[in-house]
């Protein structure tokens, strides 16, 4: 991941104005999720429901949810920016202002959204602003999509909740993660779907925090 650092902007996020223009055409990808086979482009199961992260680089994130039970399927790609139809490289540029997303098929009759956000939560430090880690650049920030309000009002609490029990570990610094709308979402290349099922002893700079983050939802205690 870190073979574009050299063209990364400081890790402020563009205007639409200065944003990248991008391109009309969607770009190549994968047609079928390389571990479970399904068609990575598939109509959403009548039921299901879909839920976009963004939290540090989509290789390893993106192995945190298709490994859970309920999840359908999962893919990476980009999202929360203005670039239509970026490349990897545009992204790392810092000039599209998009996130590496990852975006999860989920039976809510099998997992709740709450247990994707608390997850979410879990798996990264949502304090460090636009990077992860060792990771530097604005498609590393920490952004929750919601697809309706009732996921906003989970995602919402989920946020409050968890920086309760951050304050409370002795941990200071704010939670910076966004909720934003889901907008477009633009499937990352071919080589980025279910990097670490293709390389096993690939890159993933996540790290969690070590602090729970209370069940999320709706009446999260206040």
């Amino acid at each position: 991941m870190a073979f574009f650092e050299t063209f990364r902007k400081p890790a402020v996020l563009p205007t639409p104005e200065t944003a990248l223009p991008g391109r009309d055409r969607p770009l190549a990808t994968a047609e079928t999720h390389f571990v479970s086979g399904r068609p990575l482009k598939g109509a959403v199961p009548e039921g299901y429901a879909v839920a976009t992260f963004a939290l540090g680089c989509f290789w390893g994130a993106e192995r945190l949810f298709w490994r859970l039970p309920g999840v359908y399927l999962t893919s990476v790609g980009y999202s929360g920016g203005f670039t239509e139809n970026p490349t990897y490289e545009e992204v790392c540029s810092g000039r599209t202002g998009h996130t590496e997303a990852v975006e999860v098929v989920f039976d809510p009759n099998a997992i709740s959204y709450a247990d994707l956000v608390r997850l979410f939560f879990e798996s990264h430090d949502p304090t460090q602003g636009m990077r992860q880690g060792n990771d530097v650049g604005t498609q590393y920030r920490s952004a929750i999509f919601v697809h309706d309000e009732a996921q906003r009002a989970v995602a919402e609490a989920a946020r409050d909740a968890y920086a309760k029990a951050l304050a409370q570990a002795g941990r200071a610094a704010a939670i910076t993660t966004t909720i934003e709308p889901a907008g477009p979402y633009y499937f990352a290349e071919d080589y980025h779907q279910q990097y670490l099922a293709k390389n096993p002893g690939g890159y993933c700079g996540l790290g969690g925090t070590g602090v729970a983050c209370p069940v999320p939802g709706v009446g999260v205690p206040s």
